[in-house]
């Protein structure tokens, strides 16, 4: 079930952080897709120290980004908890020399501020023994000896009950978490796909965890029985249908990669953010800190910097819903609950005014929204007797706008009304 606050949230930030930062490489797939071998993957338990880890500092850092939840990795695909789970030894409490529960310090310090709890977890697990015991949909593939030996059972031979027992140890360490670190808001499922829906239980699996807290949001990961969708890094083009949230890195990495470079400027992201609320959706923006905890300066600097621009234009992000089409203002936009101010998202700096087509409703005022400046405009054709609107022309100069996306505010005297006809041959004047 969709809560209101996750609608209203707008920006959430995610957290990937496990002992791959040790060496800086890809989480669990760099073992999976052989490029180490699963061997020399583990070994990094032994540098996971965890020694300047403060989620003080963490929760500091995500509210200062102006996000109101948080998705922190409590188990990526390759097995390895952060927290004391009893389930099983290969958590970071008793494997690395950080010794401590990584989950129950960070789902602390987000709830004193008030920051929405929420948790990744992988479905899958391609250290437990009992996982790769099954095919998914329980199809035997043609060639079963080429299958990956993590995700899929040697010679074709399946074996459901060592696949009942591993369900069993999901449901074990989903119920620690569910019932140790507070009320958790939204479970951040991955990894759904190498398994079907029956074979993941559902919807009784969805039920259970329903049964620890009614109010619980699911992310679209569990085979069609999430509650909203979950495009990732590719922003969407056309609006996903129903609530959604694009999940995206600063960089090109969602751990901890020293020599990955290529980072998105502040710019940039707050365009995507702009695009993402303008379709109704929400923002996961990723953070990988280093292995001992501290978050990479560029990436920090990322986060306050949207933060400073969400607290400036807060009104226009905050409770808002989606806005108007591209047809009508060639960039973003979102409106008020009551339907009564929309706001523009100018990206460009304006050469001469900003264009405004198609609106019907009568407009009280423009301003910037930033500085407070009322701005005039004109409003030119039109065909009142067919109801045809005229072209709203906004005078905005460069000296007006931000110094990255500027926000017009437009008041209106009724709720928003869109004119979306073809047009009309004026028969009369």
């Amino acid at each position: 079930m969709v809560q209101q606050w996750f609608e209203d949230a707008k920006l959430g930030i995610f957290i990937h952080y496990g002992i791959y930062a040790v060496n800086g490489i890809a989480e669990s797939w760099s073992f999976y897709n052989g490029r180490i071998s699963y061997e020399d993957y583990m070994k990094q338990l032994g540098g996971f120290t965890a020694r300047n880890f403060d989620a003080d500092k963490w929760a500091d850092l995500i509210e200062k980004s102006g996000a109101k939840y948080a998705v922190l990795t409590t188990k990526h695909h390759d097995g390895v908890a952060l927290w004391d789970t009893r389930t099983s030894d290969l958590n970071v409490v008793k494997r690395t020399p950080a010794g401590r529960d990584i989950i129950r310090e960070y789902a602390d310090a987000v709830t004193r501020r008030g920051i929405r709890l929420g948790l990744y977890f992988s479905l899958i697990d391609w250290s437990h023994p009992d996982y790769p015991s099954v095919y998914e949909g329980g199809r035997v593939p043609e060639e079963p000896g080429r299958a990956n030996p993590f995700s899929s059972p040697a010679g074709g031979v399946q074996d459901e009950e060592k696949w009942q027992r591993f369900l069993t140890f999901n449901n074990e360490q989903l119920r620690e978490l569910l019932t140790n670190y507070g009320k958790v808001d939204l479970l951040w499922f991955d990894g759904d796909w190498e398994r079907s829906a029956e074979q993941w239980n559902l919807p009784a699996f969805k039920n259970y965890l329903l049964s620890f807290n009614p109010e619980i949001m699911i992310n679209s990961r569990l085979q069609g029985h999430g509650d909203y969708k979950t495009p990732e890094q590719g922003l969407p083009i056309t609006r996903p249908e129903g609530p959604w949230e694009f999940c995206t890195t600063i960089n090109s990495s969602w751990g901890y990669v020293p020599d990955d470079n290529h980072y998105k400027s502040l710019h940039q992201i707050i365009r995507m953010f702009c695009d993402c609320i303008s379709m109704g959706g929400n923002m996961l923006l990723d953070i990988g800190p280093k292995e001992d905890g501290t978050v990479d300066p560029r990436q920090e600097q990322i986060l306050l910097g949207l933060g400073s621009w969400i607290r400036t234009h807060e009104e226009a992000v905050y409770g808002t819903r989606e806005g108007i089409l591209t047809r009508y203002y060639l960039g973003g936009s979102t409106l008020s609950k009551d339907k009564k101010t929309l706001y523009l998202f100018v990206y460009d700096d304006p050469k001469e005014s900003v264009c405004l087509k198609g609106l019907s409703s009568k407009i009280r005022t423009i301003t910037v929204l930033h500085s407070g400046k009322e701005l005039t405009y004109d409003i030119h054709g039109g065909v009142p007797w067919f109801q045809i609107p005229g072209t709203t022309w906004i005078h905005l100069t460069q000296e007006d706008t931000h110094d990255y996306v500027t926000v017009l505010k437009i008041e209106l005297e009724d709720e928003l009304d869109m004119y979306g006809g073809s047009g009309a041959v004026v028969t009369h004047n």
